[in-house]
């Protein structure tokens, strides 16, 4: 039997070829080979200069920010220490002192 790599999306090792495709029952996603092939490439994230992150890195903030759902403002040079990254469009999980957890984009920090 061949080997056909899990899902990508739910992990489920019961997927199957159609064609050209291959599918996942229990999620329904479809994507080719080479698709398969791509996303085993980890993704890399870039700060605003080009840099690239790392975990538990220290960042500073080039932009000031507005805290959605709050009137207060994260403000430009603010220093982030430890850094987590994550998927999504606000790539950064921090915490910031005076503010607590929070979720950052990576286009607004520079590494330090």
């Amino acid at each position: 039997m061949q080997n056909l790599p899990n899902c990508p999306k739910c992990n489920s090792e019961y997927t199957y070829e159609d064609g050209n495709m291959l599918v996942c029952p229990e999620c329904a996603h479809e994507w080719t080979p080479q698709e398969s092939e791509a996303s085993d490439e980890e993704k890399v994230v870039r700060d605003a200069n080009g840099n690239v992150l790392q975990d538990g890195d220290t960042v500073t903030v080039i932009k000031d920010l507005k805290v959605k759902g709050s009137s207060s403002v994260v403000k430009i040079g603010t220093k982030v220490k430890n850094i987590k990254l994550v998927d999504g469009d606000h790539d950064i999980d921090c915490k910031i002192d005076g503010f607590g957890a929070m979720s950052l984009k990576s286009q607004y920090v520079k590494k330090v």
